[in-house]
């Protein structure tokens, strides 16, 4: 098999459908053939036009890491991290020049230069062992003349997918890829040191067995389910104060140490120094144990049938059994939430086992809505795109609240992207009516 060949076949990247879909890992081929699709390049103009709510819709890859645990963006959950720093340039209509510059001299290894869908530049350069992002953002804004976005660093971080056309230099190393030690967040190295942010840490330092999971549950599915139970997401103004309560609860199935928190805790555009204070103050505080809540956030997990199951007594393992074959003698139908894919699985946590089914069908119709490039044949030839209908019907009191939280949960993008529309809608006629104001 030639060299490139065998280019062709390596895993370099993760291909997502959006930022909330699950990263898959894709080859060369694969990800040229998504950047040829002429709808990839159809909704792409139409954002530069102005549809924004289009941007969020567009397919997503990883720069920074070619493979996730269970398909999961996250930096907890990275298994391939790459070295390498994605650099994104807000100035319009400076691709060209910032192209020439780094091809005429760079002080870092290019491996893209791309036009990004709304005219700025993505610049994909490799990172030297030892060289921190942020030293290394410094270096391009002085060979290129233009200040890169500052919060670009996480292992996890995705980029919208651009047409072929809007590509203005690529490196044959782009698709080579290797696990480097240097890489943030990445895993323990193979004689055992601790990496973080690209600084190894001495061998002597104890090395933190739990720095994925707890208990088998991923860190990450136990932080997305805290935001979900308090307020969603910290919100601009609110970020450092959500962030210290989240890392004092988290502490406490950390053993309070600060490395884990630094590799588990999200950052929102944090720097390391930054996220750093954010640890050190909340493991100031007088350790109190495992919060109420976060109980409950664990034993719902549990409860969901994860992988913490696995650490479950065999009673109880019994227990949960039975009252799904009491569902399912009842009802006919079984559901195997270990078989459900990510985003369906995490719908049922905390839900009682007879409710599984009934959640799945309530949340299925916004699923489709979701799945705006999904198109079926009907039986008269033609194609359309999904549209489902699901009827929950119950007597009162039966717990149909169960099914109207998780359809909640799944409406919040559609329910931002109709405000945003119609905010746009409500500018759009106050500055219609002063025009006509002004008419003679």
């Amino acid at each position: 098999m030639t060299h490139e060949a065998i280019i062709s076949t390596i895993k370099f990247t993760c291909i997502g459908k959006g930022h909330g879909a699950p990263c898959l890992p894709a080859t060369r081929d694969e990800w040229e053939a998504l950047r040829r699709e002429s709808w990839l390049a159809q909704m792409c103009a139409r954002i530069e036009k102005g549809d924004d709510e289009l941007k969020h819709r567009l397919p997503v890859w990883t720069p920074h890491c070619a493979e996730f645990k269970d398909n999961h963006r996250a930096a907890a959950d990275a298994i391939r991290p790459l070295n390498r720093l994605m650099l994104d340039f807000d100035e319009k209509g400076h691709t060209d020049e910032i192209c020439a510059r780094l091809l005429d001299k760079s002080p870092l290894v290019p491996l893209l230069i791309e036009e990004s869908v709304r005219r700025g530049t993505h610049v994909l350069v490799e990172l030297p062992e030892g060289m921190t992002p942020e030293t290394a953002q410094e270096l391009m804004k002085e060979a290129t003349g233009f200040t890169p976005d500052a919060a670009v660093k996480d292992v996890s971080r995705c980029i919208y997918m651009v047409p072929e056309d809007h590509t203005r230099f690529v490196s044959e190393r782009l698709f080579e890829t290797e696990i480097s030690p240097c890489a943030p967040l990445s895993r323990d190295d193979k004689e055992g040191n601790v990496m973080s942010s690209g600084v190894e840490t001495s061998p002597s330092v104890e090395k933190p067995d739990t720095c994925l999971a707890f208990k088998g549950i991923p860190y990450s599915f136990i932080i997305a389910e805290w935001w979900r139970r308090n307020g969603g997401e910290p919100a601009e103004g609110e970020r450092n104060v959500k962030l210290h309560k989240l890392a004092v609860n988290l502490r406490a199935i950390c053993d309070n140490k600060k490395e884990v928190l630094m590799q588990v805790m999200p950052r929102f555009g944090l720097s390391d120094v930054e996220l750093k204070s954010v640890v050190d103050s909340a493991c100031k505080e007088e350790p109190k144990g495992i919060s109420k809540l976060m109980q409950q956030i664990l034993d719902a997990f549990k409860w969901g049938d994860f992988s913490a199951t696995l650490e479950m007594t065999d009673e109880e393992l019994l227990e949960m059994t039975e009252d799904a074959e009491a569902v399912a003698e009842e009802t006919g139908v079984k559901v195997n939430v270990r078989a459900l894919p990510i985003g369906l699985k995490e719908s049922l946590v905390g839900v009682p086992v007879s409710m599984h089914m009934p959640v799945l069908c309530g949340i299925m119709p916004i699923c489709g809505a979701y799945a705006d490039q999904v198109e079926v044949e009907y039986c008269d030839g033609n194609t359309h795109h999904l549209g489902l209908m699901s009827i929950i019907r119950g007597e009162q009191a039966s717990n149909k609240s169960v099914v109207k939280n998780a359809v909640d949960i799944w409406k919040r993008q559609l329910d931002e992207e109709d405000a945003l529309a119609r905010k746009r809608e409500e500018e759009w006629k106050e500055r219609k009516k002063g025009r006509k104001a002004k008419c003679p």
